[in-house]
């Protein structure tokens, strides 16, 4: 099959990507060689449950009275989920795998819709120009204009897309992201060996092969530990994006997870078997995912500086040295477990709750298909006590003229739940971070508007959002 990339954006109403959800998706789908065959574009109206934060409407600027547009979220994520699962679709953006790839996954999950198959189903696969941006700024500096913003190295899209011309238009509206982030692809196209072999490290395989390759850096009771260097945007262009690691192997519990103990930390060599948890660093990363694991060649590995380097050398001599605290770092970091949440909200519970069962998952499929009437039958027979709630959900979120009086019920229920009077009360997603409350939103408004420059465009914005709580959520 034939495939295409599917590059795209969303603007959200805030970062929480279990309880947040989508205000706008745009997409353009081109061919390999980056020729554009499609453009998408999709406004969501705002869920009854969603207390949108402030700083994402200062930030997409969409207004209050935008907030009844569009399709209802049920319905958009469809149509979002048929296009990234178009056969032989590469979905890619500006650091989408850092936070929209996860952000969308969770909205499947909320509609029951499979999280997973853009992931790798009929030759579906993902990609991020965000990594790639970062390598290119390393390596092939020549491609683009990098900004300098107050004196420091910046890779956001908005300050690459002003520095090079990319587009014209207000950032962070979609769909001019989405045409910023298609003409960053065309310029990094233009080095097409080096592109060719970014994209390897978005393939599980080549990712594997190129992982095996690398040279080992130390030989314990554990077996070998392979040397390398992780290039993410997390360590920021004072460490030129770009760590010293070794493999300490696969999780146990989690084994798509491999392990990579972080060398350059003075603090390592302060470890005993009680401080583990405080003095190490480990990143772990999937196969075909960000962060990208460079071989130490002599080129990458001057990119962490003379100073650097003797820390990792010292670390990796104490590690040898002290083979038993060694060999606990490993055990420690094999085995360990996420924290498991009781009473996880069901739209929190993608990662705990695992795979439904094949029958549920049939029956999401017909639950699809169904007619409105159909659907609150097909509610109570689901199997997964999660699946039966999302499902009501749906109803109750998306169409309240056909709620059933029992479904109505519990929707108030949830309604009274997210709205607490107290923050410490709000529910929490699976990190444990609290739901946004309408109380914790208001809070913020009245903070931002005594604490900050703002623009009276933006004061107008926080005061609209203020007198919809008020009206939505009352006490």
């Amino acid at each position: 099959m034939a495939a295409s990339f599917l590059f795209y954006d969303i603007e959200t109403t805030g970062l929480n990507k279990a309880f947040d959800q989508v205000l706008q998706f745009a997409a353009i789908r081109t061919d390999q060689q980056l020729n554009e065959i499609g453009r998408y574009e999709l406004t969501v109206k705002l869920r009854p449950d969603v207390a949108p934060s402030p700083a994402a409407v200062l930030t997409n600027r969409i207004p209050v009275t935008q907030f009844s547009d569009g399709l209802c979220e049920y319905e958009a994520v469809e149509q979002i989920h048929r296009l990234m699962n178009q056969p032989g679709t590469i979905s890619l953006g500006y650091n989408t795998m850092g936070f929209d790839d996860e952000f969308l996954r969770f909205s499947f999950h909320r509609n029951l819709l499979p999280p997973y198959t853009h992931q790798y189903k009929n030759g579906c696969r993902r990609m991020d120009l965000f990594p790639m941006a970062i390598l290119y700024r390393l390596y092939k500096k020549d491609v683009l204009i990098w900004p300098q913003i107050d004196g420091k190295s910046s890779l956001k899209l908005e300050h690459l897309s002003s520095a090079n011309r990319l587009v014209t238009g207000q950032s962070h509206e979609a769909m001019v992201d989405v045409a910023a982030t298609v003409e960053l692809a065309r310029r990094f196209f233009k080095k097409k060996k080096m592109w060719r072999y970014l994209e390897g490290y978005f393939d599980k395989e080549t990712d594997a092969y190129r992982m095996a390759q690398l040279p080992v850096g130390l030989q314990s009771a554990s077996g070998d530990h392979n040397r390398g260097l992780i290039v993410s945007g997390e360590y920021g262009p004072d460490q030129n994006y770009q760590i010293p690691v070794i493999s300490i192997g696969t999780s146990i519990p989690y084994p798509n997870q491999t392990l990579w103990l972080r060398l350059d930390l003075p603090q390592l060599r302060d470890t005993t078997p009680e401080s583990i948890a405080e003095t190490t660093w480990v990143i772990r990363k999937r196969l075909g995912e960000p962060a990208i694991l460079l071989p130490p060649h002599d080129r990458y590995w001057e990119k962490i500086g003379n100073d650097r380097n003797a820390i990792f050398e010292e670390n990796l001599k104490w590690l040898q040295e002290n083979h038993d605290v060694f060999q606990r770092i490993v055990k420690y970091y094999r085995e360990f477990r996420y924290h498991f949440i009781p009473n996880l909200d069901p739209d929190a519970s993608l990662y705990q709750i695992g795979f439904y069962s094949k029958a549920d998952e049939k029956l999401c499929r017909r639950f699809h298909r169904a007619s409105l009437e159909d659907k609150a039958d097909l509610v109570v027979q689901f199997s997964s006590p999660e699946a039966r709630t999302l499902a009501w959900r749906i109803i109750c979120r998306n169409y309240p003229g056909a709620v059933s009086a029992k479904f109505a019920a519990e929707f108030q229920r949830y309604m009274e739940r997210i709205n607490p009077l107290m923050d410490a009360d709000a529910m929490v997603d699976y990190r444990e971070e609290r739901r946004a409350t309408p109380v914790g939103v208001l809070n913020e408004i009245n903070r931002l508007k005594h604490s900050e420059d703002l623009t009276d465009h933006q004061i107008q914005l926080l005061t609209d959002l203020e007198n919809y709580l008020h009206t939505e959520f009352k006490s």
